[in-house]
């Protein structure tokens, strides 16, 4: 069968990592790459969910107390660096 050339773009630590997966896994990127492809012909689509992530509770929390440091500065203590903010975490432990 006839092969074909596909150029793609992705970050390199991305595809450092993903090399390095796929080398423990016993494939090459582009067995894994036609593994996806035959995958998501045979779905007819693309073989996994694709949505927006959501986030926990936490991270809402966290997001919200966030907004509210950067709405009300004035409320919250700052710190001239971080070794300063550092070494008074470090003299509550």
């Amino acid at each position: 069968m006839a092969t074909a050339n596909i150029n793609i773009r992705v970050e390199a630590v991305l595809k450092e990592e993903a090399e390095h997966l796929f080398h423990d896994l016993g494939l090459t990127m582009s067995s894994a790459v036609t593994m996806f492809l035959k995958s998501a012909v045979r779905h007819d689509g693309i073989p996994f969910a694709v949505r927006r992530l959501t986030p926990n509770r936490e991270t809402k929390a966290a997001l919200a107390e966030y907004g509210e440091m950067k709405a009300h500065p004035e409320k919250y203590k700052r710190y001239a660096s971080f070794a300063e903010a550092a070494d008074e975490v470090l003299s509550d432990a």
